[in-house]
């Protein structure tokens, strides 16, 4: 495993290119705290770009689905595709609305994704996804049975990326910096809640510690 992608014309941050991010280990820690990815292909001349939950492999991005889906059909039988995570982490609230912003990090992943066929490869995909939504959960619950792994495709995309990344302080035009305007950071976070039992969840079954304790 590398400790850094070379950035090539594909990669390469262009717009703001002082925010291009190439390490292994912060596009690693970006993926690894993102729930949902979106992919983009194209499919006759249409493009798509589709919400899906994911997980980071080792140097491989996994994102699954129906079989029957347009975007699994597509992208399992060698299309290009752009997987990409953005995180936010706050709203930048400038003196004018032109330089309002955010602090953000996103990863862009880029390539042609691979249809996991090897039973092995499979279940550890799907292991690595329920790992990810709560640490502990894949040896509590009903793992999949062998009609749920035919109905679900799994595909794999060998990680190129490069990630962006916004942080800091509001930046105004000199000029601006005398306006009777507040300007400031408001931090955003994704927070979970107290868990909420199953109505049709016996009551005797205790809250996993997982659950109960689960922060972010």
């Amino acid at each position: 495993m590398s400790e850094n992608f070379t950035p090539n014309e594909r990669t390469r941050v262009v717009r703001e290119p002082h925010r291009g991010v190439y390490d292994r280990e912060t596009i690693d820690k970006i993926l690894d705290e993102g729930f949902v990815c979106h992919v983009g292909f194209s499919v006759d001349g249409q493009p798509y770009v589709i919400p899906t939950m994911y997980a980071r492999v080792g140097d491989a991005i996994y994102f699954h689905g129906s079989a029957a889906s347009r975007m699994l059909r597509g992208a399992g039988a060698g299309i290009p595709v752009c997987v990409t995570v953005t995180l936010v982490d706050g709203l930048v609230l400038a003196r004018s609305v032109f330089n309002h912003s955010m602090n953000y990090r996103s990863v862009v992943a880029l390539g042609r994704a691979a249809l996991v066929d090897a039973p092995v490869e499979k279940i550890a995909a799907l292991r690595a996804f329920t790992e990810k939504i709560l640490p502990g959960r894949w040896n509590d619950a009903r793992q999949p049975n062998e009609k749920e792994l035919k109905a679900t495709s799994i595909l794999r995309l060998p990680l190129e990326a490069s990630a962006k990344i916004r942080s800091g302080p509001v930046e105004d035009d000199a000029e601006d910096y005398a306006l009777g305007v507040w300007a400031g950071i408001v931090p955003m976070r994704l927070e979970a809640g107290a868990p909420m039992r199953d109505e049709r969840c016996d009551a005797k079954i205790p809250v996993p510690e997982y659950a109960a304790e689960y922060r972010r």
